[in-house]
């Protein structure tokens, strides 16, 4: 389980035959051999370690389902490690199951330091984001601030566009989503 807030921004050192290695600094603290960090949201499995980096094995479903194919050496990836009990949650409940990606439309000044990002998402993820609810945006934590049929916004506060990637993404370019889960179950609880 994770958070939702970003560690730090790791920088992609390659990306050979499904083995993705992302150099990094904090969240090689404690690091061990199977255990679980998210890349730009996704839940994955350290399969190597080094002295800076850490070493990923993607499969082809994490392919399909993110923006991991996309990514190519020296691309900023933002990074969490699993949630150690006892710790705060200052974010919401993310499991790094990313279930689809949304394309990024536009980013728009919102005042003096606010900047409105706004996405276009699968018409069935749309059913679980709702205004000021919460969603994992390439893993980050953030809260909804209006919604539209096929797209959301949130807004980017100065520190989120320091320490994650999401301000470096393009028009055009994609991001992970994952919604709530709690909204999901009920959803599934609910069907006959």
């Amino acid at each position: 389980m994770f958070t939702g807030i970003v560690e730090e921004v790791g920088v992609v050192r390659s990306f050979v035959e499904g083995d993705l290695t992302i150099q990094a600094r904090l969240v090689l603290e404690g690091a061990k051999l199977g255990d679980s960090i998210t890349v730009n949201g996704a839940c994955l499995t350290v399969t190597a370690l080094h002295p800076d980096a850490f070493t990923v094995h993607t499969v082809p479903e994490t392919l399909r389902r993110t923006n991991l194919s996309e990514l190519k050496p020296g691309d900023p990836v933002n990074l969490e490690r699993a949630l150690a009990v006892g710790d705060r949650m200052g974010g919401h409940i993310v499991q790094g199951h990313i279930e689809g990606t949304a394309e990024v439309v536009s980013y728009t000044p919102d005042g003096a330091d606010g900047l409105t990002a706004r996405f276009r998402a699968p018409k069935a993820l749309m059913r679980y984001i709702v205004p000021k609810g919460f969603i994992a945006v390439d893993g980050a934590s953030l809260t909804v601030v209006d919604c539209a049929d096929d797209s959301f916004t949130v807004t980017l506060i100065p520190f989120t566009r320091e320490h994650t990637n999401l301000a470096a993404h393009s028009p055009g370019g994609r991001v992970n989503l994952e919604t709530d889960i709690i909204a999901r179950y009920v959803e599934r609880l609910r069907e006959p």
